[in-house]
C-alpha cells in the first residue's frame, strides 16, 4: 500500500513539476513579440495567399483505359494518350466496376472510357462520345488532364478527317466525370492542405525555438538545476507546440468549412486522431532540432531545411507517383506524406477506418520514434 502511495505522489510531483514548465513555456511563447507573428500574422497571410493565388503543374501521371471497341480506331485513339508526356503509365481496366476503386486508391489520375462502338460510329460519321473520369481531389491535375483529353479528341478528329474512310466531318464528344469534387474546386483541395502545412510550421516553430530559447537567454542553466528530470523538460516543451499547433488547426478546419464552404464528408475523430499524431512526430524534429542548436536563427533554420523537404515530399507539390522508386520509399518516411493522405480522404470522400488505420499506424511509429529520439539526444547533450 505504502508503494502505491509513493508511486501516487510521484506521478502526481512530476505532473505539478511538467505543469509548471508547460505553463512558462506558454508565457514566454506569447508575451513575446516575435513569436506572436510567427504563430499568429502568419499562418493568416499564408491562408489568404495559398487559397487563391497558388498553382501548380503536372506530368508523368497514370491513366487507366477501358477500351470497349474491338475496332482499330479505339486503339489508335488511345495511342494519342500515350504518346504525350502527360500519361507516361498506362494501364488497362477489363470492366467498368474497376473505375471507382482505381480513382479512389490513387492508382490513376484518370480513366479513359471508351465505348464497344466507338470504331464503328466514327467510320460511319456518326457521333460519338468516350468518357473521362478524373480524380477531382486533385483539382489542379484534373483540370489540366482534362484539358489535354479534349486537345487529344480533336487532333483525333482533324487527323482522322485526312483519311478516305471518313467522308464527313467526325463529331468526337468527350464526356467528363470527376470523382470526390464534382466541380473541380480548388479550395476544396487547397486548404485541407493548408490545414496540414499550417500545424506544421507552428509545430515546428514553437518546440524548435523552446530550448534554443533557453540557450540564448541564459536559463538553460537554471532548468537544468530545477527537479525536473530530462522527460520532463522535453514533456513539458512538447505540450505548448502540441496544443498551440492544434489550435492552430481547428482554426483553419473552422475557416475551410464556414468561411470557405468546404464540404466535410468524413469523420471529425479520425481527422483529429491524425493530425494529433503528426503533430507529435513534427514536435520531435522541432525539439531534436531545438536541442542540436545553440540560438534561435540556428534553430529557425533547422526548421526550415526540415519543412520544405517535407512539403515537397508529401504529395502536395508533385504527385508521389511521378517522383523516382527511393523517394516514393523515402517519402514513407515523411509524416506530412499520410496526413495529407488522411486529410484529403476524410474532407472529400469520407474514409473509412480500414483505410486510414495504415496511415495512423505510419505515423503513430513516426511519432514514438521522433520523440524517443529527440529525448535521447537532449539527454545525451545534457549529460
Amino acid at each position: 500500500m505504502m508503494r502505491f502511495v509513493r508511486f501516487f505522489v510521484s506521478i502526481r510531483n512530476s505532473s505539478c513539476r511538467v505543469g509548471a514548465l508547460a505553463i512558462r513555456e506558454f508565457y514566454a511563447v506569447l508575451l513575446d513579440r516575435k513569436s506572436r507573428a510567427q504563430l499568429f500574422v502568419a499562418p493568416l497571410v499564408m491562408l489568404a495567399v495559398f487559397s487563391f493565388a497558388i498553382t501548380m503543374e503536372v506530368k508523368n501521371a497514370s491513366l487507366g483505359v477501358l477500351n470497349l471497341d474491338r475496332g482499330d480506331m479505339g486503339r489508335r485513339f488511345v495511342s494519342y494518350f500515350t504518346s504525350g508526356p502527360t500519361f507516361t503509365r498506362v494501364f488497362t481496366l477489363n470492366d467498368a466496376e474497376e473505375i471507382r476503386p482505381v480513382i479512389e486508391n490513387q492508382k490513376a489520375l484518370m480513366v479513359l472510357s471508351i465505348p464497344g462502338d466507338f470504331s464503328s460510329k466514327l467510320l460511319s460519321a456518326r457521333p460519338v462520345s468516350v468518357e473521362t473520369v478524373l480524380d477531382g481531389r486533385k483539382v489542379n491535375a484534373a483540370r489540366i488532364a482534362d484539358g489535354y483529353a479534349r486537345l487529344i479528341a480533336r487532333r483525333f478528329e482533324e487527323a482522322e478527317l485526312q483519311n478516305a474512310a471518313a467522308l464527313s466531318p467526325l463529331r468526337l464528344d468527350v464526356a467528363t466525370r470527376q470523382l470526390f469534387n464534382p466541380n473541380l474546386e480548388y479550395l476544396w483541395f487547397t486548404l485541407p492542405v493548408l490545414l496540414v502545412l499550417m500545424t506544421q510550421m507552428v509545430a515546428l516553430v514553437v518546440s524548435g525555438m523552446s530550448v534554443a530559447r533557453e540557450r540564448e537567454l541564459g536559463t538553460f542553466e537554471q532548468l537544468l538545476v530545477s527537479p525536473l528530470s530530462s522527460a520532463e523538460i522535453m514533456l513539458g516543451k512538447a505540450i505548448p507546440a502540441f496544443c498551440l499547433a492544434f489550435c492552430e488547426g481547428i482554426f483553419v478546419h473552422c475557416v475551410a468549412i464556414f468561411g470557405f464552404g468546404v464540404p466535410f464528408a468524413g469523420n471529425a475523430l479520425f481527422l483529429a486522431l491524425g493530425e494529433g499524431l503528426f503533430i507529435l512526430a513534427v514536435t520531435g524534429v522541432g525539439l531534436f532540432v531545438s536541442s542540436l542548436c545553440n540560438t534561435q536563427q540556428q534553430a529557425f533554420l533547422g526548421c526550415f531545411v526540415y519543412m520544405v523537404p517535407a512539403v515537397l515530399l508529401s504529395g502536395f507539390a508533385a504527385p508521389l507517383e511521378n517522383m523516382p522508386v527511393f523517394l516514393q520509399r523515402l517519402t514513407l518516411l515523411n509524416p506530412a506524406r499520410h496526413v495529407l493522405s488522411i486529410t484529403l480522404g476524410i474532407y472529400l470522400k469520407a474514409m473509412s477506418l480500414a483505410d486510414v488505420l495504415p496511415e495512423l499506424a505510419w505515423l503513430s511509429g513516426i511519432a514514438t520514434a521522433t520523440l524517443i529520439f529527440a529525448a535521447w539526444f537532449f539527454r545525451k547533450k545534457t549529460q
